[in-house]
């Protein structure tokens, strides 16, 4: 689930960046799009795992489907 134009599925392509304060921004295109969308939920707070590990649970929400979100 995107904010900026709601659902999209298909070969997506996932980044998960640092922003000041704790943050992190999740956004997604489809694969080889210039256009990237941010996920619904982002940004969120660095979990203590780091950007590897929100970056692997957002992964995980993607693949399960259902207009997955940032987990929090």
């Amino acid at each position: 689930m995107t904010d900026d134009v709601g659902v999209i599925t298909g070969d997506l392509t996932v980044a998960t960046a640092a922003l000041p304060g704790g943050e992190a921004r999740v956004d997604v295109q489809y694969t080889g799009a210039e256009e990237w969308y941010t996920l619904t939920g982002s940004p969120v707070p660095v979990p203590e795992g780091g950007l590897v590990a929100l970056h692997g649970r957002v992964l995980a929400r993607i693949r399960e489907g259902g207009a997955a979100e940032v987990p929090r």
